[in-house]
């Protein structure tokens, strides 16, 4: 059985093989796969996305753990959500919204605060103690919760033993690409990824055919390539990448950097 594990814990202390080590003392045929640790502290909005990036080329029964919890020892809940022929183990604080997106009607979701579960997905609320690691620290749910009860579903434990149904859960307001009085659209950027490519939240589906220029960051892209050598070195040049969004990349170079370009920034496309 495959787990994935996605966190802010970074690799320069124990905790995610801490981790590690609970799942495989409870199923040590277990495989676990590292999707990402590199989430900026408390950023449950990249973890969420990144997520939803990565999870779909998984296995049918891959178990995905999530730990981006700022509010870990508080009341929020901890859940198990099933969708995709997947299970997602993961603090109830909208880090699993682009999962619960996917399986909606896209024009039915609405983000923000809660959502009442899509068809055909489950969830309950982790409580029965009995799949937790003793004692639990306050701190550290991802060891002694998250990463347990992930081990135990790997055994075939029926998520209904694991605790109460739920009929909805946090979700984040996930923004929308919308129309200009100009007749262009305008998005968001979701994340810079570790070669400074500027992802935005303009989908394949979003943008039509016939895009002539991209303007983000003050700065006008007018290069649209379909692969970053459609570019020559130093240039930037607005592409579909490989999760299906719209990004903004410089060939040998960081478009975040040469644009001035962060997250939540504005990117306007024209036809």
């Amino acid at each position: 059985m495959v787990i994935t594990l996605t966190t802010d814990f970074g690799f320069q202390d124990a905790y995610v093989a801490a981790m590690k080590g609970v799942i495989l003392d409870i199923n040590p045929k277990a495989v676990i796969v590292d999707i990402c640790h590199s989430v900026q502290p408390q950023n449950i909005g990249q973890a969420a996305f990144l997520l939803s990036t990565a999870y779909c080329y998984f296995p049918k029964e891959t178990i995905h753990v999530v730990v981006v919890d700022p509010e870990v020892g508080s009341q929020r809940r901890a859940i198990v959500l099933k969708a995709h022929e997947a299970c997602f183990v993961a603090p109830d604080n909208g880090v699993l919204s682009y999962v619960v997106r996917d399986a909606s009607d896209e024009g039915l979701f609405q983000g923000g605060e809660t959502t009442a579960l899509p068809r055909g997905v489950e969830a309950v609320e982790i409580a029965n103690p009995r799949f937790w690691r003793h004692p639990v620290s306050t701190t550290f749910h991802g060891r002694d919760i998250f990463a347990p009860v992930a081990a135990h579903l790997s055994l075939g434990i029926a998520l209904q033993e694991l605790g109460k149904a739920i009929a909805s859960v946090r979700v984040l307001p996930l923004p929308r690409p919308h129309p200009t009085a100009e007749g262009a659209l305008t998005g968001h950027v979701l994340h810079v990824d570790g070669f400074g490519n500027v992802i935005t939240n303009l989908r394949q589906q979003d943008l039509g055919v016939g895009i002539s220029r991209v303007q983000v960051g003050g700065r006008h892209v007018g290069l649209v390539g379909t692969t970053y050598a459609s570019a020559a070195p130093g240039q930037p040049v607005a592409l579909i990448g490989s999760s299906g969004y719209l990004e903004i990349a410089v060939r040998d170079g960081s478009a975040a950097s040469m644009l001035g370009v962060a997250v939540g920034d504005e990117v306007t496309v024209y036809t």
